[in-house]
């Protein structure tokens, strides 16, 4: 979809060449003496036209020369959520007239929030998958225009929201895949398709590499499958050479079927989302790749296959990880956690500045937490709180969760340095404790998504999340990284000019 800006008042957006014209009205009185305010104002005076965020009154060719259905939708306080339950509802009322070229225009006067919340919301209500469907376009809007009173102050926020709702869409485009339009290799394509952007480098190891790694844990899982496992391995240099990364650490279990622990039918379908942390991290980089930010960041998919044949890891068995931690396997089904593991291993030869993992780990987790926040681990209160801050900007929000020595005794063994699972008391929790134990040389966070990565029902299908999240996390910390550089550089170059008057 085709996202524009432009500077609009109500009376230039009246006479907008579009099929359909929503203006997003905030809370207090409706100023001007424009039509489009006058209606608003009398709509709102009659009571047609609730402040209520999401509420929207619906007109057919109220003004000459105006778009034939325009849409008033209250966005109440201004505040994102409020814009964007507007957009999402003023964008179901014009879906009956099928239109191609929407013009969504503020009444009032509209933050960098503001802006970001109404493309994203205008990019989730307009996406629909359709790779795999016959149909050649479900939906029709192929063009938004964003009108706000000042398109030069509103640029940066509308070009970073365009970039993120393209990076939500890339990742939903390939968590929604069924999981033959998603194998491990074609996963591993996808991601080297991602090269094409600037700065952006893949590498993908195969089933050899792997093993010469001596990632045991990873390989296990992928054993009872007949597709091949692929390490997937991106690079997103955008800053200087010296500075450390951020990596990513995305689970990418293409298809889980629990293994030997067979998981029941009933919605075994929907573990074709198992992939969805490495969809995040997919999506994080075609953001990347458009927006150019100075941070350096590294991603890294583990992507297999949990399958059940005569190959297959079964409870009892002892796998040896790439750090030279074993690991006894209780549970078949708690996969993703020896997939991550190694993973995580492997970041260590980046030296990096923090590490990330993104997975659909436990269902325990979305009894916790719902569909509402991802679970936050971490085992460092500034990278805890900067993900929560960048969860609330952002409007993917997370949630942090304990991690107390004490959740770690269920995963003794005697047979192994540690099991692989401990119970179903605090699952979530205690499979964090796990992924903790091969994280002690960095600062770590994992974000359970198990609730938040796709939705069940007659909305089936991925959010795209935590893609806003960790690019709002990456672009913060890239900002800063480089106003503290400037800093530095300031402090250096006083200090040159100072030895030289001396």
């Amino acid at each position: 979809m085709d996202f524009q800006l432009k500077t609009l008042t109500l009376s230039r957006a009246a006479a907008e060449k579009a099929d359909a014209l929503i203006v997003l009205f905030a809370d207090g009185a409706i100023d001007g003496q424009e039509p489009l305010a006058r209606l608003a104002a009398e709509a709102r005076k009659a009571g047609d036209f609730e402040a209520k965020a999401g509420k929207v009154l619906s007109l057919y060719k109220p003004l000459a020369g105006a778009p034939r259905t325009v849409v008033l939708a209250s966005s109440a306080d201004g505040k994102p959520a409020s814009v964007r339950s507007a957009v999402v509802a003023a964008l179901a009322a014009v879906k009956p007239v099928k239109p191609a070229r929407v013009a969504i225009v503020f009444a009032q006067s509209a933050d960098a929030a503001a802006v970001r919340a109404a493309v994203l919301a205008a990019s989730e209500a307009c996406y629909v998958y359709l790779t795999t469907t016959s149909k050649a376009e479900a939906n029709p809007v192929r063009n938004v225009l964003l009108g706000v009173p000042d398109a030069s102050a509103a640029k940066a926020a509308f070009e970073e929201a365009v970039a993120t709702a393209n990076g939500i869409e890339f990742a939903k485009e390939w968590g929604n895949r069924p999981a033959n339009h998603c194998t491990p290799t074609i996963l591993a394509q996808a991601a080297r398709g991602l090269a094409r952007l600037p700065k952006v480098k893949c590498e993908v190891l195969e089933h050899k590499d792997v093993a010469k790694l001596g990632m045991g844990a990873f390989a296990g899982v992928a054993q009872g499958s007949s597709e091949p496992l692929r390490f997937i391995v991106l690079q997103y240099s955008g800053a200087a050479k010296a500075d450390a990364p951020v990596v990513l650490v995305g689970k990418g279990i293409t298809f889980d079927t629990g293994g030997v622990s067979l998981k029941p039918a009933a919605e075994m379908d929907e573990m074709k989302f198992d992939m969805c942390g490495a969809a995040s991290v997919l999506g994080v980089f075609r953001a990347l790749g458009e927006l150019q930010p100075k941070v350096n960041v590294v991603g890294l998919i583990p992507a297999c296959e949990n399958m059940n044949d005569g190959k297959a890891i079964k409870p009892g068995d002892v796998l040896k990880s790439m750090s030279g931690q074993t690991i006894e396997v209780l549970n078949t089904d708690a996969e993703g956690r020896l997939i991550l593991c190694d993973a995580l291993t492997y970041a260590k030869r980046f030296s990096p500045a923090a590490v990330i993992d993104i997975a659909t780990l436990t269902g325990a987790c979305v009894i916790a937490l719902g569909g509402v926040r991802s679970g936050l681990f971490s085992s460092d209160d500034a990278l805890a709180a900067a993900l929560e801050q960048a969860g609330e900007a952002s409007l993917d929000r997370c949630w942090r969760m304990p991690l107390d020595d004490d959740y770690a005794e269920g995963l003794k063994s005697n047979f192994a340095d540690m099991a692989n699972i401990a119970g179903r008391a605090a699952g979530a929790v205690t499979a964090a404790k796990f992924l903790q134990k091969f994280t002690a040389d960095f600062p770590w966070a994992h974000l359970d998504i198990a609730g938040t990565a796709w939705k069940s029902g007659a909305a089936k299908g991925s959010t795209g999340r935590p893609v806003g999240l960790l690019l709002s996390y990456l672009l913060s910390r890239g900002a800063a990284d480089a106003q503290a550089a400037g800093a530095a550089a300031g402090r250096k170059k006083a200090s040159r000019k100072s030895r030289a008057a001396a």
